[in-house]
């Protein structure tokens, strides 16, 4: 039934500290960042970071949540520490906690301790297990654009074990770099490949579908029995063009099962009931079908990328949260 009442769970929430950035504004690599940025937006949004945006707070979050039916936000500090020369981030997960100590069962805290190299992987394993163990972070972000290496680079390898050892799961920034000043050939997604080797059992959630290159990603997802394809932000695009979306899904579902797609948002909040009623009433073309030898998605298909894929992955119960309305 297509009216079914799904679970839904999804990451990458990122959450602004607004003094913060009322106090970085003048930094010239503000202007460098809001420049850079607003391609990936017309794409995945379909505006601007001049346009008119929910405020990015989890006060705001919540209210979006209710009315799209989303049971599950991990919510996700916002690094970008390059922009004023390592000065300080736009969000710290201190102010993450403070925001979702509200909304209990409703928001997660998705950890970034980053960046690892750069602030020294001592201080980054101390932050992550800090947070796994005393503060319930189910998820931790590795964002390598804004650092000294890449996916890769073996002077993370530290920080992989730490993870593995912690049973967190890792979400991934993969493809290319959306924003100046930071490299894409930092994030390319067969980096992947040389992690996942030395370290199978870690769980690696690759965020962007891994866009451009979204089909090396899939092949990897099916070599890698732990790694994970997130369809986070650009489900705003496959939304917004939906035989992009239908490609990519279709493709990623011949190589595996849909247990390794898991939705993600990183959008302005008001995205969320259009990016999730695109997974809710996802509908192949029969020519599609035809011609490409892409599946149907089945009920099962949608509750698991809808939540049941992160629900099992982060150790939470996929039981409805939202409050029924009267």
């Amino acid at each position: 039934m297509a009216d079914q009442d799904y679970f839904v769970a999804m990451t990458e929430f990122h959450f602004m500290n607004l003094q913060t950035m009322s106090e970085i504004g003048y930094y010239p690599g503000m202007q460098h960042f809001h420049d850079s940025v607003n391609g990936v937006l017309k794409a995945w949004a379909g505006r601007d970071l001049d346009s008119e945006w929910p405020s990015p707070i989890a006060s705001s979050l919540i209210g979006h949540m209710d009315s799209a039916n989303v049971d599950v936000a991990f919510c996700l500090r916002e690094p970008m520490m390059d922009i004023t020369g390592g000065t300080v981030s736009m969000s710290t997960n201190g102010f993450m906690l403070q925001q979702i100590e509200p909304y209990p069962e409703r928001m997660y805290l998705e950890a970034n301790v980053g960046p690892v190299i750069k602030r020294g992987i001592k201080h980054a394993n101390w932050e992550l297990e800090y947070l796994v163990k005393e503060r319930d972070a189910r998820l931790c972000k590795l964002y390598t654009p804004e650092d000294d290496g890449a996916i890769n680079d073996r002077r993370l390898w530290p920080f992989y074990e730490k993870a593995s050892e912690l049973g967190v799961p890792l979400t991934i920034h993969t493809g290319m770099s959306y924003v100046c000043p930071q490299p894409s050939n930092h994030c390319a997604v067969g980096q992947l490949d040389d992690v996942l080797l030395d370290f199978p059992d870690l769980k690696i959630i690759a965020y962007h579908a891994g866009w451009p290159d979204t089909e090396e990603l899939i092949g990897l997802c099916g070599k890698h029995k732990n790694l994970y394809m997130s369809i986070s932000g650009i489900i705003g695009w496959y939304q917004r063009a939906p035989y992009r979306g239908y490609h990519a899904i279709g493709t990623a579902l011949q190589w595996m099962n849909s247990d390794k797609i898991v939705l993600g948002f990183d959008l302005p909040f008001d995205d969320l009931n259009r990016v999730t009623d695109y997974i809710r009433y996802f509908d192949m073309p029969e020519e599609l079908q035809e011609n490409w030898g892409y599946a149907q998605l089945t009920e099962q298909d949608k509750a698991n990328i809808l939540g049941l894929n992160l629900a099992r992955l982060t150790g939470i119960e996929p039981t409805k949260r939202v409050p029924k309305k009267a």
